[in-house]
């Protein structure tokens, strides 16, 4: 009878680990699987091929969602999903008015747009008042697939001098962001074709070639959704990552180009208007570090029938949780998207107090200057206000309202308003001398 017992007990047992074995052989073979793109190709697409629907004969399933980038959600009310940006598209300047002496003397001072999706991309970049006709190629760089193939002819030097009004009436350039952005016509595999992302790789000793599907699928977002700036009077497209990615090496790296984008009109500070950093505020959190690329929360895997295939339709994570969120966590619907909501609210209430503090800073710089206080008294203070606003921009020009890096936003936004008190206090007490004389 003993003998039994143990037999059926180290059957049962075999019994248990040959299926654990048979499921993780299942899921290691599906993972190897999703890195195989296969599709019934109806026609050949030439390499390059801008027109979106050019490929959607081969690509139909692909294509109908990428069409719907056209909004954020099925649902018109937005707020349902998240509190702060998205892809509808309103003036920053009218929700929030004190960015009008923020970016004072600067064209976002202007204009201010929130972002839409990507379909929409080229056209609220020609519509902006930004610069109006005077806007130079670079800022078509990531609008468009036909980019790549005119730098490939002429060189991106030559691309970033043309102005954007002759690339339009000039060039054609009438196609906004698409599939030839991120993919080879003949493989569908996911490709580089942003210059500018490339050199700044090579710069940082990152060899391209030997990124994995993964890697890849954080990359082909990178090569735009970065933070950047005009280099020289050729308004070269340089990403400022030499140093590191963070907001410390970002600044630093500033100083030692002693770059600026505009001189404050209210304070004369030297300023940096930082764009949309998410790959670098991305590059710091726990996604990164547990190797979570952009597309599995903003593309995730999606099934259509017995196909699987990556959702197109890019978008919050908020709207798809169960698609998103939960491939990984174990708790409800409910409770992701109070997390998500709780940092994303608790990132914008800091966000506001650096705000007051960067203006009460600005407001005592005025005073000084005012007063008759020299340039060369101010140089701190001014270079203090630029430290501070610049890391609060680092947090309000990502997309992700903290999310991305919880942690490194409440840092950054600490140091934010410790910057502008010192900036403060460091005007105040320059004024204060030369009140009492």
């Amino acid at each position: 009878m003993e003998i039994k017992k143990r037999y059926f007990a180290l059957l049962a047992v075999s019994i248990i680990l040959t299926i654990a074995v048979v499921g993780l052989l299942v899921n290691i073979f599906e993972h190897k699987q999703e890195g195989r793109i296969t599709y019934l190709q109806l026609k050949e697409i030439p390499e390059g091929e801008p027109d979106p629907a050019v490929w959607r004969d081969n690509f139909p399933r692909e294509y109908d969602s990428y069409i719907k980038t056209m909004r954020t959600s099925e649902l018109e009310d937005y707020s349902k999903y998240g509190r702060y940006g998205g892809s509808e598209s309103f003036q920053k300047l009218d929700k929030h008015p004190d960015y009008k002496r923020l970016f004072a003397g600067y064209p976002f001072g202007i204009d201010y747009k929130e972002e839409r999706g990507h379909m929409n991309a080229l056209q609220d970049m020609l519509s902006s008042q930004r610069l109006g006709d005077n806007k130079p190629g670079t800022c078509m760089s990531c609008k468009s697939p036909q980019v790549p193939k005119l730098i490939d002819s002429i060189g991106a030097e030559a691309f970033y001098k043309i102005p954007v009004k002759d690339l339009v009436e000039k060039h054609g350039f009438k196609h906004s962001v698409s599939c030839a952005d991120c993919h080879d016509a003949n493989t569908m595999d996911l490709k580089i074709t942003r210059i500018a992302f490339k050199e700044a790789m090579e710069r940082r000793g990152i060899d391209l070639s030997k990124a994995d599907r993964q890697q890849m699928r954080t990359y082909v977002c990178a090569q735009c959704h970065v933070e950047y700036y005009f280099k020289g009077p050729g308004k070269y497209l340089t990403f400022p990552w030499d140093k590191g990615l963070n907001i410390d090496s970002i600044d630093s790296y500033y100083s030692d180009v002693a770059f600026t984008d505009w001189n404050h009109a209210e304070t004369n500070s030297p300023m940096i208007k930082i764009q949309h950093p998410e790959f670098e505020f991305w590059s710091t959190g726990i996604h990164a570090r547990s190797n979570v690329a952009c597309a599995d929360c903003h593309m995730p895997y999606k099934r259509e029938g017995a196909i699987k295939i990556t959702d197109h339709w890019i978008r919050t994570p908020l709207e798809n949780i169960s698609n998103t969120c939960l491939n990984c966590h174990r708790q409800s619907e409910a409770e992701m998207k109070s997390r998500v909501l709780e940092i994303q609210d608790k990132t914008y209430q800091s966000m506001q107090k650096s705000e007051k503090a960067i203006l009460a800073a600005m407001d005592v710089l005025k005073m000084a200057m005012k007063s008759g206080v020299s340039d060369k008294e101010l140089e701190e203070a001014r270079l203090l206000h630029r430290k501070a606003q610049m890391r609060w921009d680092f947090i309000s020009a990502e997309n992700s309202m903290g999310f991305h890096s919880p942690q490194e936003s409440a840092r950054i936004l600490a140091d934010a308003r410790d910057f502008a008190r010192q900036a403060e206090l460091s005007a105040f007490k320059i004024l204060t001398k030369v009140t009492r004389k």
